[in-house]
């Protein structure tokens, strides 16, 4: 099986429904069997491409979730949940047709209500941040628990509230332009092939032009 084209697979399906592919949906489309696909699957998930259940079912192809971690994406007649911060204000700058979008979620400290405009123009108004729970080196340790950890909050107070509330260390903090930054060009070329991840020392030059630096990258 051409593993490239698994993984194309998976990221087209998820810019088109919101949702991730069952093997047996990948497997008729790639005129393989459902095992194929599943062992085929081990490569993308190895490389990061890919998180899979324990199952092996899909649950991430960033930016794409498909398990609810506290914001939703709508653009056009697509619904798409939110991976993180990140991932959320990355979507309407990847999927084609979906800018402008519409990104919605809760403060984790004091529960209200967000909702932004998301273009490929401009970032978004607000005094709203983003708070990054887990520094970069890490966040593949649990991807799950790091993108459910990236969260944006009504203001820095909220960010200090939640913090002493669940005993969590402050991570890296970004205002929404930052943010916005952030998310305009890292997944570029995620629905291409072949797909070219950034090197390392290019991937931490980019963090750190939007602001992410030191504890964040884990230095």
């Amino acid at each position: 099986m051409d593993v490239e084209q698994l993984r194309l697979a998976v990221y087209r399906v998820f810019a088109a429904t919101g949702r991730a592919p069952g093997h047996g949906e990948l497997a008729s489309g790639l005129g393989a069997t459902r095992a194929e696909v599943r062992a085929g699957l081990r490569a993308p998930a190895d490389a990061r491409h890919l998180a899979l259940g324990p199952d092996g079912a899909i649950v991430m192809a960033h930016p794409f979730s498909a398990v609810p971690l506290g914001f939703s994406v709508m653009a056009g007649a697509t619904l798409w949940f939110g991976g993180c911060a990140w991932d959320s204000f990355a979507l309407p700058h990847l999927v084609p047709g979906a800018d402008p979008a519409l990104v919605a979620t809760t403060c984790p400290a004091c529960g209200r209500p967000h909702a932004w405009t998301v273009t490929r123009q401009a970032p978004p108004e607000g005094g709203q941040v983003a708070h990054f729970l887990v520094p970069a080196a890490r966040m593949w340790d649990d991807v799950v628990h790091t993108c459910a950890h990236q969260r944006l909050f009504c203001s820095t107070e909220c960010v200090d509230a939640w913090l002493a509330a669940t005993g969590n260390p402050r991570g890296a903090v970004l205002d929404l332009a930052g943010l916005w930054r952030l998310a305009a060009h890292w997944y570029d070329g995620r629905l291409d092939s072949p797909y070219l991840r950034r090197e390392p020392a290019e991937a931490a030059g980019y963090l750190y032009s939007v602001g992410l630096r030191g504890a964040f990258w884990g230095l």
